[in-house]
């Protein structure tokens, strides 16, 4: 079940909802513990049990945890745990990978070839494993104490909002929610008006612009894609996936707050970033500062010399790759982030590199990390190196397209140049800015306390808008999953 559908729109969540409001308080969560089991069950089926295996296991290990008062002992339960999770990714997400990269090895030594049955993908694996390790983690650093109720802890993981695509939520930062929330009018408006901006992202921008990617990434051959041609998909990629991912994550954050959950920020307009440090401060804030805070920090940040910051950096986004799938072309992706990250780190250490940066004008800079970021998108999209390394030969000029076509493979109306520059102007800090002039006239008297109700009108109408339009979309559509869901 996706969010973007009519079943979830208009069946699962008002019921959900409805429960959730109508059963005693102290029933709530168990109630929205069973309502998100069978939204996870209802596509995924018995692999729910993988989940609810995960959370027993972890529900465990957190207790016995903070029981053991030898260090050795504690230690050596948290490493059980973590190896537990991390086999769970390991056998559903990687052991293919794992066995065809082996067979290659052993197909050169003329050695026998393994097999392996193939094993289906559960949605969202790679999200609630990374809060259950964020979990223990914590109970052993003294970060968080454990949670007494199984079912407040099974929602902590299953919970629907977030569970199949993020945020990557802490349970920290959700325990004194577990325990007491208050829904009320206004957050429950605050949280509509929120799920209604992601479905309207993910279905009037990211499925309009996939039609572009997608033509030119799986769709047109290589000797058939122009320079042209090849530089609007990607364009239209870069800007689909933005849009499907951070509208999923608006829609996470609304619903949460329907049902009284604050859930943290996943994405602060980060293509309006100046460099790829600043990128990865803005784009999936949840995944990145997990990384920081459970790989990156605990082997030495960048407290142990340039060289070991270096191969730090390297590690975490090579595993940041990996995390994303088991592909070599993730493992690139990875690779390309961590050395211009690497090449940033370097440039601010030198003085003399660093005054010179700093000259550069901030549309250069901007130019430089959309570019960085685009290119990276390549290997991310393509389904092997060979693929992606076509791609970028087309786009620039290296490719085998007999005439420089722009247009005549890919249907470029009206609507999709539209859609184009919606995404565009979206993908830039203008909303946030909207709303700081709003509050600033709101605030003052006479004819600019009579302009900032013009705004509110303005924008309770095209929010309207978005929503009839978002739904008459998919009364006409097809199944649309969200990019995210394979990972």
């Amino acid at each position: 079940m996706v969010f973007s559908s009519l079943l979830f729109l208009f069946r699962f969540l008002p019921l959900a909802l409805a429960g959730h409001l109508l059963v005693p308080r102290r029933w709530r969560n168990a109630a929205l513990l069973l309502a998100s089991l069978f939204f996870y069950a209802w596509g995924e089926g018995a692999v729910v049990l993988v989940m609810v295996a995960s959370i027993a296991v972890n529900w465990g290990a957190g207790h016995v945890i903070n029981k053991c008062d030898d260090r050795i002992r504690r230690q050596l339960w948290v490493a059980l745990s973590v190896a537990f999770n991390l086999a769970l990714l390991c056998v559903f997400k990687y052991l293919g990978f794992f066995v065809d990269t082996l067979n290659a090895l052993l197909w050169r030594l003329d050695s026998p070839i393994l097999h392996v049955k193939a094993i289906g993908l559960p949605i969202g694996i790679s999200f609630f494993t990374f809060q259950a390790m964020s979990y223990v983690i914590d109970i052993y650093r003294g970060d968080a104490r454990p949670q007494k109720n199984p079912l407040d802890f099974g929602l902590y993981i299953a919970l629907f909002p977030q569970l199949i695509a993020g945020p990557i939520v802490r349970y920290r930062d959700l325990a004194s929610q577990l325990a007491q929330r208050t829904v009320d009018i206004s957050g429950f408006a605050h949280g509509a008006r929120r799920f209604i901006m992601g479905l309207a992202k993910k279905v009037l921008i990211a499925n309009e612009l996939a039609r572009a990617s997608e033509y030119a990434f799986h769709q047109s051959p290589s000797s058939e894609l122009s320079v042209g041609l090849a530089w609007i998909g990607l364009v239209a990629y870069g800007l689909q996936i933005y849009f499907d991912f951070s509208g999923y994550s608006d829609m996470a954050i609304g619903a949460g707050r329907m049902f009284g959950f604050r859930l943290r920020e996943n994405f602060l307009h980060p293509y309006a970033s100046c460099s790829l440090t600043e990128f990865w401060r803005r784009w999936h804030i949840s995944l990145s500062s997990w990384f920081r805070d459970y790989l990156y920090l605990p082997l030495g940040g960048n407290r142990c010399g340039a060289l070991r910051t270096y191969r730090n950096l390297l590690i975490v986004f090579l595993l940041c790759g990996l995390w994303h799938g088991a592909n070599w072309t993730f493992l690139v992706w990875g690779l390309w982030h961590g050395a211009f990250l690497i090449a940033e780190r370097v440039v601010r250490a030198r003085p003399g590199l660093r005054a010179l940066a700093e000259r550069v004008p901030r549309p250069a800079s901007h130019a430089y990390l959309l570019l960085v970021v685009l290119l990276g998108w390549v290997p991310f999209e393509s389904s092997n190196l060979g693929a992606a390394w076509d791609y970028v030969a087309c786009l620039f000029g290296a490719g085998t397209a007999s005439a420089p076509r722009w247009t005549a493979e890919m249907v470029l109306d009206p609507l999709l140049l539209t859609v184009l520059l919606a995404g565009a102007l979206g993908s830039l800090p203008i909303l946030p800015r909207l709303r700081a002039l709003h509050c600033t006239l709101a605030s003052r008297g006479g004819a600019s306390r009579g302009m900032a109700l013009a705004l509110d009108l303005c924008g309770h109408a095209c929010l309207a808008l978005m929503a009839v339009l978002a739904v008459a979309s998919l009364a006409g559509g097809t199944h649309d999953p969200f990019i995210y869901f394979r990972f």
